[in-house]
This record gives C-alpha cells, structure tokens and sequence, in this order.
C-alpha cells in the first residue's frame, strides 16, 4: 500500500480505478477495507477509487496523545491529492461521515460532492450516546459481549432475524476490541461538528440506513 506521512505518521491508502477520484472513508473501528473492499470493484471502472485507513485503523499507526477529528481530516485529505488530481467526490461512513463533513467544511476545494452514510453532528442523542457509550466500556470489559453488541447494534431488527447464525458469528467475530477502536470509540463520544456544517459548500447527499 502507498503512504503519505502527516504529522510524523504513515497513513496507509489503497488507489485503484481511472476516472475522477473517488474518496472513500470508512466508520470507527473499523479500516477501510472491512467497509469498502466489496464495493471497490464496482467503482473501479468509473473512478479513482481512494481507500485511506486513518489512525487507528489498519496500518496506520495511533498518534501520542489525543486522537482528533482535525487529524482524521488531515490524513484523508493527504491521501486524496496523493491519488487523485483536481478535486474529488467523497463518502464517509459513521464516524467517516463526520470526517467527511469536516473535511468538506475545512477544505471545500478538495471535495466536488459529498455523501454522509449513518453520521451525526454531535453526540447528543439519548440512544446514540447510551448505546456508544455501552460499546466503549465493553472494549474493556468483555471481548465476546462488544462483538456481540456492535452486531446487535449495527442491524436492524428485521435484517437480523434473517441473517443465519453462521454469518451473525462471523460479522460479530470481525470485530475487535483494538487500542484504535477504543480512540476512535472516544472520539465518537466527544466529537462535535455544528459550528462547522455551515461552511460546507459541495451538493450533499444524507443517507440513513434502514436494515
């Protein structure tokens, strides 16, 4: 994998395809390639698709200190001029939307459109903050019940009870309770973006998921 180095880390991103390039940016916990590497193939033939893993997520290393938004910005962002020329269309999951919102806002040269998959603006809802908060503190406590939470949490009732045991088990046993997740998991609990919605210039599309 290619590396662009911001703030003295080696944040790791794929790039494959021709076209306009094509940011992708993947949710807490996660890397890029458990979120996007199904999709990748479909996008190839079309865009420059641009697969980053910031800190905490696959190789790229967690920074000294806090873990902050303006670091996720940061890093996807140096990894999208280091793939693609000109500026690109982006879409970011989870927590990825809310690097995505602030990367539109921060840097609205670089992202042409933008797409918001499953984000928030600030943790205050009752549910999201209870339900993140769970998951943070199972990180610390019981490896099973966290992978057994996050798979309850993240389908839909419906979508659930028609899922097979067979791949229940094995979408929970992905997940893993790294030092990056538990940052990352922070991170969502504390990031607030209000103050910077306004400054978002690029055609918007929001997505909520129903299964």
């Amino acid at each position: 994998m290619p590396t662009v180095t911001v703030a003295g880390t080696e944040v790791h991103y794929r790039a494959e395809g021709s076209g306009p390039g094509l940011l992708l940016i993947h949710g807490s916990t996660a890397d890029s390639e458990a979120n996007y590497a199904a999709m990748r193939p479909l996008l190839t033939d079309r865009f420059t698709v641009i697969t980053p893993d910031y800190a905490g997520s696959g190789r790229t290393a967690l920074p000294r200190g806090e873990l902050t938004l303006d670091l996720l910005v940061r890093q996807v962002a140096a990894a999208a001029r280091a793939a693609a020329p000109g500026p690109v269309d982006v879409v970011g999951a989870s927590l990825g939307a809310v690097v995505a919102a602030a990367l539109a806002a921060e840097q609205p040269e670089l992202v042409r459109r933008l797409v918001l998959v499953g984000g928030w603006a600030r943790n205050d809802d009752p549910r999201q903050e209870l339900a993140l908060g769970l998951w943070r503190r199972l990180a610390d406590l019981d490896t099973l019940a966290y992978q057994q939470f996050i798979t309850l949490l993240s389908l839909s009732p419906d979508r659930l009870s028609a899922t097979s045991r067979e791949e229940i088990a094995a979408a929970a046993a992905a997940a893993r309770p790294s030092e990056g997740a538990r940052r990352q998991l922070d991170l969502d609990l504390a990031v607030d973006i209000r103050d910077r919605l306004p400054a978002i210039e690029a055609p918007t599309l929001v997505v909520g998921a129903r299964q």
